[in-house]
C-alpha cells in the first residue's frame, strides 16, 4: 500500500515508532508501561484515546501502543504499525482466560498458535485453513528469558475469539479438548498480519481468570499488575535490539 502517514488511526511519522511495539489491549495499560518503564516516554498517538508512546528501556528504544479489544482492533492498528510505519516486531501484552486446569490466576502463557473461530483470514482468498503462528526466534528468546527469570509460563495454543459472551457457555471446554490453554480475543489477526507483511509477532498473555474455577482478577489489577508479562515483553524488545 501507498505509505501515507498519518494514518485515519495513527497520527505519528515513521520516526516517531519504535522497531518494536508492545501491544496491550488496554490503553491504560500502554500508559502504565510508558511511565513504569520506559525511559523519556513521549506520547505519539491518542486518536480516539488508543495511546502510544515511545521511550527506551534499558537503553533501547521500544514504543508501546493499545490495541482496542478484538480482532477487527488489532488488525487495523497491527497493519498500519507493520505496512506504513515499518513496525518490525509487535508483542502483545494481553489478559486471557485459561481454559486448562494446568493455568493459574497470574501465570504467563505464550502462544505458540492461535486458534479463532473468526473469519478474519478469509480476506486473504487461501481456500483452505491457515493456521496462525507466531516467529519462533521470537518464541525461542521469549521462553529463554521466562527460564532466566524463573517465571510461571506456559506455551501452546490460544484461542482468539471474536466472542466474549458466548451463546453456547460450554464451547470452551470443546476447543480445551484439543489442548488450547487460553482464550483472548486478539492474536489470530495479529499473527495473520505479521505472515503477511513478512513481519514478526508473538502473544505473551498472563491469565486473569479461569473458567474453570471462575477465579478472577480485577480491572485494576488487569491494567497495572501483571508486571512479569511486561517485563518478559521488554526484555524480549531488548533482546532483539541488540543482535
Amino acid at each position: 500500500m501507498e505509505k501515507n502517514y498519518p494514518t485515519p488511526h495513527i497520527k505519528a511519522t515513521p520516526s516517531d515508532i519504535a522497531k518494536t511495539v508492545l501491544m496491550p489491549g488496554d490503553p491504560l495499560r500502554a500508559q502504565f508501561v510508558a511511565k513504569e518503564f520506559l525511559d523519556g516516554a513521549v506520547l505519539f498517538n491518542n486518536v480516539r484515546g488508543v495511546q502510544g508512546y515511545t521511550g527506551k528501556w534499558k537503553g533501547a528504544p521500544v514504543s508501546v501502543m493499545a490495541s482496542g479489544m478484538g480482532m477487527p482492533s488489532i488488525g487495523i492498528y497491527s497493519y498500519e504499525l507493520y505496512n506504513v510505519f515499518g513496525v518490525e516486531n509487535i508483542f502483545r501484552i494481553g489478559s486471557a482466560g485459561s481454559i486448562s486446569p494446568a493455568l493459574k490466576l497470574r501465570d504467563i502463557v505464550i502462544g505458540m498458535g492461535a486458534c479463532t473461530n473468526s473469519a478474519y483470514g478469509e480476506q486473504f482468498g487461501l481456500g483452505g485453513t491457515f493456521a496462525p503462528i507466531c516467529s519462533y526466534e521470537l518464541l525461542r528468546d521469549a521462553v529463554a528469558l521466562a527460564e532466566e527469570k524463573d517465571f510461571r509460563y506456559h506455551v501452546g495454543n490460544l484461542l482468539s475469539s471474536d466472542t466474549f459472551y458466548d451463546d453456547d457457555p460450554e464451547r470452551s471446554k470443546k476447543w480445551a479438548k484439543m489442548g488450547v490453554l487460553a482464550v483472548e480475543m486478539e492474536a489470530a489477526a495479529l499473527y495473520m498480519n505479521a505472515a503477511r507483511a513478512g513481519k514478526r509477532a508473538i502473544a505473551i498473555c498472563t491469565v486473569s481468570d479461569s473458567i474453570l474455577t471462575k477465579e478472577a482478577t480485577t480491572a485494576e489489577e488487569r491494567q497495572s499488575s501483571f508486571t512479569d508479562m511486561m517485563e518478559l515483553a521488554l526484555d524480549l524488545a531488548l533482546k532483539q535490539e541488540n543482535k
